[in-house]
């Protein structure tokens, strides 16, 4: 098992974004993202709805990083503090040195190359910081413009699973992109 803690809690910065600790004040962008069905279609879970779920979801991220489980921030822009997505890191299989990047975007962001900018960050946060040999990242076959993004980013296709996921009364594939860290 690892050593490493997300404690205290790290901000990253690139040319444009500021990563930084989603709190209760992003209950809004939380709800925006999560109740909107342009940014669910590929995330297989039941949308938002209410605002109390909305803060159950930020509670469980917070849970995630004191459990050392998993890590989110929010997206923001360093010209403007609000929330306009999320990436991180989840599914950490420390043992195996490999952890799953996500992401999610508001819509009117999308096409921007905030995304792109963002996994530059998780890469480097997760090889340097977590000490990860690999990062994954597992999305919807049908959602090509997270394909392109990663494969921007140097990810590889290493797998298409077939329905190997059940939600809402269908069988859903997968795609696995990975990356492997560079000596």
């Amino acid at each position: 098992m690892s050593t490493f803690s997300f404690l205290p809690f790290k901000n990253l910065e690139s040319e444009r974004l500021l990563l930084r600790q989603i709190t209760t004040k992003d209950i809004n962008e939380i709800f925006a993202l999560r109740s909107n069905p342009e940014t669910m279609k590929y995330i297989p879970r039941p949308l938002v709805t209410k605002m109390e779920q909305a803060m159950e979801h930020i509670k469980m991220i917070q849970d995630k990083i004191e459990t050392n489980e998993g890590i989110n921030w929010a997206i923001t822009l360093k010209s403007d503090p609000k929330m306009i997505g999320i990436i991180g890191h989840y599914r950490i299989r420390w043992e195996h040195f490999r952890s799953e990047i996500g992401y999610m975007l508001l819509p009117e962001y999308h096409g921007k190359g905030i995304i792109t900018e963002a996994i530059q960050l998780m890469i480097d946060y997760g090889f340097n910081e977590m000490n990860m040999h690999s990062l994954e990242a597992i999305i919807d076959p049908k959602n090509t413009a997270s394909a392109r993004v990663l494969e921007k980013n140097n990810f590889i296709k290493e797998a298409h699973l077939i329905e190997n996921e059940y939600y809402d009364g269908k069988f859903l594939d997968t795609v696995i992109y990975s990356l492997l860290k560079t000596q």
